[in-house]
């Protein structure tokens, strides 16, 4: 058997039960990696955080450029292309701790992601040696910067419906763009335009790398934003705009499966870029709350506010864990790829495509607690929260954007559902077997099997093998009864999504909890115990919830009846004194001023 076959396949977290030694934790980053997150950090403070007011304003049309070509500069744009093209050849893991890092940057996060994920990669991955060598140099130092152009009025979610056209010259030699793109990030300075149109009637559309000095493109103003106002926004116009031939990335029709695999990239990208702010917010709230006074004591004695600042934690460190989870399972996938023999590139196309299902989950998740992290914030800095003299007013703004670009995450939670059925139909994944298990598990007599609780955590494994039975049970049982008409019944997809996701990252603490205390011992360890806790009994109410909403939805009579007291049975569990568990840790935090996780 080969190395791929024994390691995890993507969605199988499902069906197989991972060791906690085989997953990474961000506590083994080296000194090296250590060192990169601590130079991008020293960029933030000095270029981004004393200039935030005036990068939101847009009033110097420079500044923003010239922050640009100082992270050129320092490395910070090249963490994923190879050395041979001017980058630092960095690993996956790498570009996920930068991505962490620079979510504190504000609205230059975006023209950060936008640069380096979406405007650089289609080419790594997908260009020819020559379209390597010529631009990866330029946008790897900075000397250029690069955009991404799918978007149209009337193609969001369904991109390849795209209307923009691309027709040959007469003298064969170039392609003439013409149509119109919405929503580019960092269009006002880009010198470079990954642009997707379709040739002639083509079913699917094409790529093409085009350079800004080409000719017949035009925009209109910046938009005006909700948030990230600092970041370049625009609609870009083409008109004529003449590409060479040679410009085509990839194949002819090949531009919607490049849109697709790096999206894949862009949101568990996204999923690690919150953490920066999230971690930020929260700090700022711990300080907040231990300087505002209310009845002659710091607001941050008050329970109510205490139970606010552990929970802003608990969903951090459970994003925090889900996503190098799954970057490190990308990454494994990778190196296994490229040992038996694989082209670079597309071994870390292969790599990211195989685990789509934790991508869709990193984004969705990470997104949603930067969405409570900051209302949260806000909430804490009351009145203050409101003003746009404080800091949470910004954050609030700025985070909305994360539930729609890389995918919506209504499409996304519908996407994972979808490929893990169809992984599932051509026996990629093993889902129809345990599930066929399950079903008959639920007419057989209960084990009543005792739990070693000795074991740390013993009980709280066993109840996410329970949650897995679940997902299981609601799932078998809504493939079987929809069959085809499954993808039209989105409101159940939905709760399906809602048990992956639960299930995943209630996995991931309660993995890298108990890899450290292997590491550190469960004494100092005790916090961490203590969030995956409160995690899991927080995870054991919304799968039921979503469980019990989709079971109404496509079952009636002795089959629902059956199938709720399956429910039952999988969602039993020790009761969890949240309050206290919430108030360790918040103690904690407020000691140390800070997210100290």
């Amino acid at each position: 058997m080969n190395t791929i076959s024994k390691a995890i396949q993507g969605g199988e977290f499902l069906i197989r039960e991972t060791p906690a030694q085989d997953i990474f934790i961000p506590e083994q980053f080296t000194e090296e990696q250590k060192m990169m997150a601590q130079a991008c950090q020293d960029f933030i403070d000095t270029e981004i955080l004393p200039n935030i007011e005036e990068i939101d304003s847009m009033k110097n049309p420079n500044l923003v450029p010239s922050i640009f070509k100082k992270a050129g500069e320092l490395g910070l744009l090249g963490i994923s292309v190879p050395e041979e093209y001017g980058g630092m050849g960095m690993s996956f893991n790498t570009s996920m701790l930068i991505a962490d890092i620079i979510g504190s940057a504000g609205s230059f996060s975006t023209t950060y992601g936008a640069h380096t994920g979406i405007g650089t990669l289609p080419i790594l991955y997908y260009g020819t040696e020559e379209q390597k060598r010529k631009y990866l140099p330029k946008l790897a130092t900075g000397e250029w910067a690069a955009c991404y152009c799918l978007t149209e009025p009337d193609a969001g979610s369904d991109a390849n419906s795209g209307k923009t056209k691309a027709t040959l010259s007469a003298d064969g030699k170039f392609y003439l763009l013409n149509g119109q793109k919405m929503w580019i990030s960092n269009a006002g300075f880009a010198d470079l335009f990954i642009v997707f149109a379709k040739i002639e009637d083509d079913k699917n559309l094409t790529a093409f790398i085009v350079e800004k000095t080409f000719g017949g493109i035009t925009m209109n103003e910046e938009e005006k934003k909700m948030g990230i106002k600092g970041s370049s926004t625009r609609q870009v116009f083409f008109n004529d705009c003449p590409v060479p031939v040679e410009n085509m990335l990839s194949d002819r029709q090949n531009g919607f499966k490049i849109a697709v695999n790096i999206l894949n990239i862009g949101r568990i990208k996204l999923g690690a870029g919150v953490l920066g702010g999230v971690r930020g917010v929260i700090s700022l709230c711990i300080d907040y709350s231990t300087t505002r006074k209310q009845f002659g004591v710091s607001i941050n004695t008050f329970g109510a506010i205490k139970s606010k600042l552990a929970e802003m934690a608990i969903r951090t460190y459970v994003t925090e864990s889900l996503c190098y989870r799954a970057g490190q399972d990308i990454e494994d996938r990778i190196n296994a790829l490229i040992s038996e023999g694989m082209d670079d590139a597309e071994a870390k196309l292969k790599g990211v495509e195989a685990f789509a299902m934790e991508c869709a989950i990193a984004k969705i998740h990470g997104s949603e607690v930067l969405d409570y992290v900051v209302d949260q914030g806000v909430q804490i800095y009351g009145g203050m929260g409101y003003s746009a003299e404080a800091p949470m007013e910004r954050a609030y703004r700025d985070a909305r954007i994360s539930r729609i670009y890389e995918g919506t995450n209504e499409i996304n939670r519908m996407l994972m559902v979808g490929m893990l059925l169809k992984r599932a139909m051509k026996g990629e994944v093993n889902l129809f077997e345990p599930a066929m298990a399950v079903s008959a598990e639920l007419t057989s007599v209960p084990s009543f099997e005792t739990i070693d609780t000795s074991e740390l955590l013993a009980g709280e494994k066993a109840v996410l093998k329970n949650l897995k039975k679940i997902f299981l049970m609601v799932g078998g049982k809504a493939a079987m009864a929809l069959q085809d008409r499954i993808e039209d019944e989105q409101e159940i997809m939905m709760n399906l999504a809602d048990l992956m996701i639960e299930i995943y990252a209630a996995e991931s603490a309660i993995l890298r909890t108990e890899k450290l205390v292997s590491i550190k011992g469960e004494a100092a360890c005790a916090n961490q115990i203590a969030m995956a806790k409160v995690y899991l009994s927080e995870a054991v109410n919304k799968i039921n919830d979503a469980a019990k909403e989709a079971i109404a939805s496509f079952t009636k009579g002795d089959e629902q009846k059956v199938m709720l007291m399956g429910l039952k049975r999988y969602t039993k569990a020790e009761l969890v004194n949240t309050k206290e568990l919430r108030r360790q840790v918040a103690d904690y935090m407020i000691a140390e001023g800070k997210y100290p996780f």
